[in-house]
């Protein structure tokens, strides 16, 4: 960073955008909206830049970051681009969802990117903004959540000063995100087999059924199993307090995040629509961190669809 105190932001518009390149070029940080959530973004092919994210989030070294592309022909340049990525990444890029791939011996990636693993993970974001973004500079981006490591991820611009403030050069703030959890990440091996590292928006299961006619396998991960992808760390999405799951109402003491039927300070969808849920976890779950009460209640959410993903990251808030 460049000795700021404060973090300048600025409207994600054509001149925003065109000062945020400038601040990637020389090496700084930026967070920008993508479809899922805020991302700290800064070039991926220099040591020092990766670095600052790492400085910035406080992330541990051994957590790879996701890098983000214009599309297949670019990150054709740092993975071995197996056929099943080709696809799959015709069917859903540029959109949420994350390979993760065997890396070529001369990728130009700062080695932290990777965090020494034999893999890239590599996005293809749809968000206009990010787009725009990628359209403008000739190297791709890391971009991690940005936040804090460990803590509530960012969907908004707020929510992104509220830890990373002074710690960062620029935010480009676009208004809430949409679909509010992290991508799917999605590890391709060359024999073609698939594993899911971290759920998200993007249903491997009704992909399996389309290309392969039989249900994804899914494979349990091995308890204390090596991290090979962003969002694998036991304890994350942290509010700073006590997390109580499947509440079906509030305790004393407990700001109560509600859905469907079970009303709350905070609902994350009165009707019960698992898409409005996922765009609205993080931001009960910031406003439960900041509220008087000092513990959280989680109402049920289904386990299916997205409603996986949303409780995925509730677990781990609650760890």
């Amino acid at each position: 960073m460049s000795g700021k105190n404060v973090t300048e932001v600025r409207l994600a518009d054509v001149a925003g955008i065109a000062a945020a390149a400038r601040i990637l070029e020389s090496g700084g940080l930026v967070a920008v909206p993508t479809e899922t959530v805020y991302g700290l973004a800064a070039r991926a092919d220099s040591a020092e830049a990766v670095a600052r994210i790492y400085a910035a989030k406080g992330r541990p070294d051994f957590n790879p970051l996701i890098v983000h592309v214009r599309g297949v022909e670019q990150a054709e340049r740092y993975v071995d681009w197996l056929p099943d990525a080709e696809l799959l990444a015709e069917l859903v890029w540029p959109g949420p969802l994350t390979f993760v791939l065997p890396r070529k011996d001369h990728a130009d990636l700062a080695e932290a990117v990777t965090a020494g693993l034999p893999t890239v993970a590599l996005r293809a974001p749809a968000h206009p903004v990010m787009r725009a973004l990628l359209e403008r500079i000739d190297f791709p981006l890391a971009a991690p959540s940005a936040n804090r490591s460990g803590f509530i991820s960012p969907t908004t611009a707020e929510h992104v000063l509220a830890s990373l403030d002074g710690r960062i050069d620029m935010v480009l703030d676009a208004g809430p995100t949409e679909a509010g959890v992290e991508s799917t990440i999605l590890a391709i091996g060359r024999d073609g087999t698939w594993r899911e590292l971290r759920p998200g928006p993007v249903d491997l299961d009704a992909l399996h059924r389309h290309y392969r006619d039989t249900p994804y396998p899914r494979q349990a991960e091995a308890a204390g199993s090596r991290i090979e992808a962003p969002g694998q760390l036991a304890s994350h999405y942290a509010p700073g307090k006590p997390v109580r799951l499947d509440a079906l109402d509030a305790e004393p003491g407990e700001f109560l995040i509600g859905f469907g039927p079970v009303e709350g300070d905070c609902t994350l969808s009165a009707g019960g629509v698992l898409s409005e849920a996922a765009s609205r976890l993080y931001a009960c779950l910031h406003e439960a961190a900041r509220a008087p009460q000092p513990r959280i209640a989680v109402a049920p959410v289904p386990e299916h669809g997205v409603g996986r993903a949303i409780n995925d990251r509730l677990r781990r808030a609650a760890a």
